[in-house]
């Protein structure tokens, strides 16, 4: 099996990324290839898009295999880095199948526990803010144990979650193994799928549409907008760090902005005619979310560059393209060409 020597420390550096057919793995597998490394993206293209990396279709330094983590991985395949990135993020995504959410946190990274095991290989984790639910502390701190609804529809996520963190540490403590746990805040970029439901890319297909902007509740709850570039220098300082932390990081813009401030600024950067409209806030939506980034500060020397007002524009230039209105729903023909072009492999 290939692999290739970091051009950093000569050191030898394969990299298994599960999930990494979606948002935030499709930008992580190409910055993984730039820094010199062979990356083998596993994902079951549920709410990935071949698309996604087509880019890398012809890279000898990426392999793509097309399989749920919730299958073993196969023994063979020897890396030294496992990050896990495998999980439907969005609420309506999560939602319609909360069993397998649910079993992609829990059974999909015992699976990939057990890979890193194998292998000697340092694990990521890709946690979320959903850990703290609604929260009751305000900026969160990785010490406060969050507020969590255990049987609500976002339960199969924010719970699934929490049982991926918990065995984490179990192997860390029973078996020695290298983890490191990052806890995700809000984060945009292109690559975000227009039909994602969450609160960035349907202010901006809204706009984009001439459709009213829909806000749920007042518009006065809180989030703390990542650019996805930050937050994929945010996973290789913690997976390259020295010593793993002896607990889960935040990575997340500590910059916090309300939903109505959100849609503003999207109105005063896309040229159209939509007007705000309100409807219901969703149950055990939280209310207010912005992130202590100290320990990331302190420990991996991260802290975003990109602000709001920058990230924006090139994330409403995705969705604005072909490329970012293409895809929202999967055909058979679609998939079969995109599968294609992205050069999919079958299970090793």
């Amino acid at each position: 099996m290939r692999s290739v020597r970091s051009a950093k420390n000569g050191a030898t550096r394969s990299v298994l990324v599960a999930g990494g057919a979606g948002f935030l793995g499709s930008n992580l597998c190409e910055r993984l290839v730039a820094e010199g490394m062979h990356v083998y993206c596993m994902d079951n293209m549920l709410t990935g898009r071949p698309s996604n990396l087509s880019g890398l279709s012809r890279e000898p330094r990426f392999t793509l295999i097309e399989q749920d983590v919730c299958d073993p991985v196969p023994a063979r395949l020897a890396v030294d880095r496992v990050m896990n990135l495998a999980c439907a993020a969005s609420p309506p995504r999560y939602q319609a199948d909360p069993v397998h959410t649910m079993m992609t946190s829990v059974l999909g990274t015992r699976n990939l526990l057990d890979h890193a095991k194998r292998h000697g290989a340092r694990f990521l984790q890709a946690s979320t803010s959903e850990i703290y639910g609604d929260p009751e502390e305000h900026p969160q701190r990785e010490d406060y144990w969050g507020n969590v609804n255990p049987i609500g529809p976002r339960a199969c996520y924010d719970e699934g979650k929490r049982a991926a963190e918990t065995l984490c540490y179990d192997y860390r403590r029973t078996e020695g193994t290298d983890v490191r746990v990052a806890r995700i805040f809000n984060t945009y970029g292109p690559r975000m799928r227009a039909d994602d439901g969450r609160i960035v890319s349907n202010l901006i297909c809204q706009a984009l549409a001439g459709e009213p902007l829909t806000i749920y509740g007042d518009g006065e709850q809180t989030r703390s907008f990542c650019y996805v570039d930050d937050m994929i220098a945010g996973f290789l300082a913690l997976m390259e760090a020295p010593q793993a932390p002896d607990g889960p990081v935040n990575l997340g813009n500590p910059h916090e902005f309300s939903i109505l401030q959100l849609a503003e600024q999207v109105l005063d950067l896309v040229p159209t005619r939509s007007r705000l409209v309100f409807e219901p806030l969703p149950q055990d939506d939280p209310k207010r979310r912005r992130p202590d980034i100290s320990r990331a500060e302190r420990l991996i020397g991260w802290r975003p560059r990109v602000p709001l007002a920058e990230g924006l524009p090139p994330t409403i230039r995705w969705f604005a393209s072909a490329e970012g209105r293409a895809g929202d729903v999967a055909t058979p023909e679609t998939t079969q060409r995109t599968r294609a072009a992205a050069g999919v492999s079958p299970t090793l």
